[in-house]
């Protein structure tokens, strides 16, 4: 395949604007998607190019443009709803849940929901207790949703473009801060499976889990572990619900220890749900206790000194490896 370098809301962009031209059923609406380009920049230029019946803003009122778009997936059109934040999804949860998730269980089968609700999750630097929460292990806690949540270009792309496709609804989350990262992205068309896991870096040595911007922390803490000779393996979830529980049990089986990494409040969490199944299917081969880095079980306040408290990093990471290999500094 040819590759090209582009960021991540270039891909999300030509992930929408290629399933839009291969689909009249397929639209975007949200705030400020149309007039202003998106909030991110994420739909610059669609309005022009598909006008304004399939790019819609919308008044800020995210459980009524929710409500209007899984209405429209009932009867036959293919929604792409932008929500400025996850943060504020919180206001059409009733929509999402309720509505979304429910509706070809309710309806006996009569009813797909092909929709897709994206935007960015979780914390963006000193936005304040309400505007810095990641969503990933609720929406994964709805039975009838899909969850996907991405870390680079490449996998935004081709996982968007399958999320469109996809009858369910589906949950997709991105970075407001890493819009900008670039990655090599196919010029062809290309789809990833949702599902799959990807196992980015091989080794023998821990198994990493991490996804979307925390599997910085996990190839950066990888690198600086090779340095000492412990090799890490490191496995990008990309999709949260379904789970790819395979592949995380196949390398737990290789390596024999567990970290993951997660940017998330501790209870009822993604990490906790994989420790469970790990514990469950793999006991026999843990060589350590699984263990995990979390947020900190606290609502993040705004100083900066909060946010670098709150947040998982690169030094606490290495050394939970260390611990749990049972290796002294």
């Amino acid at each position: 395949m040819t590759m090209k370098k582009i960021a991540i809301r270039q891909a999300l962009r030509e992930a929408m604007i290629e399933e839009m031209r291969r689909d009249p059923n397929v639209f975007l609406i949200g705030e400020e998607v149309a007039d202003y380009n998106g909030a991110y920049k994420v739909s610059q230029g669609m309005l022009d190019e598909f006008g304004a019946k399939r790019i819609i803003d919308t008044p800020i009122a995210e459980l009524g443009f929710a409500g209007i778009a899984v209405g429209a997936a009932m009867n036959g059109t293919r929604p792409i709803v932008e929500f400025m934040t996850w943060n504020f999804a919180v206001l059409a949860f009733d929509q999402i849940v309720n509505s979304a998730a429910k509706m070809l269980s309710m309806t006996g089968g009569q009813f797909n929901c092909p929709i897709v609700f994206r935007g960015p999750s979780a914390s963006a630097g000193q936005l304040g207790a309400q505007h810095s929460q990641a969503f990933e292990s609720w929406m994964a806690n709805v039975p009838g949703l899909k969850v996907i949540s991405v870390s680079n270009a490449y996998d935004a792309k081709g996982l968007l473009k399958s999320a469109i496709r996809d009858n369910d609804p589906v949950c997709f989350f991105e970075s407001e801060v890493s819009y900008g990262e670039l990655d090599d992205v196919p010029e062809e068309e290309y789809l990833i499976p949702i599902g799959l896991a990807n196992v980015v870096r091989e080794g023998n040595d821990v198994t990493i889990v991490s996804f979307n911007k925390m599997m910085k922390i996990a190839l950066a803490a990888a690198d600086d572990l090779a340095l000492e000779g412990i090799n890490a393996e490191v496995i990008d979830l990309r999709t949260i619900r379904p789970l790819d529980h395979n592949t995380i049990i196949q390398s737990v089986k290789k390596t024999n220890r567990l970290v993951i990494l997660e940017e998330a409040w501790p209870f009822g969490s993604v990490s906790s749900e994989i420790t469970y199944r790990v514990q469950k299917d793999a006991f026999d081969y843990l060589d350590a206790p699984i263990r995990r880095l979390t947020t900190q079980d606290v609502s993040l306040g705004y100083a900066p000194t909060f946010v670098e408290a709150f947040m998982p990093n690169k030094t606490n990471l290495i050394q939970i490896v260390k611990d749990i290999l049972y290796k002294r500094n």
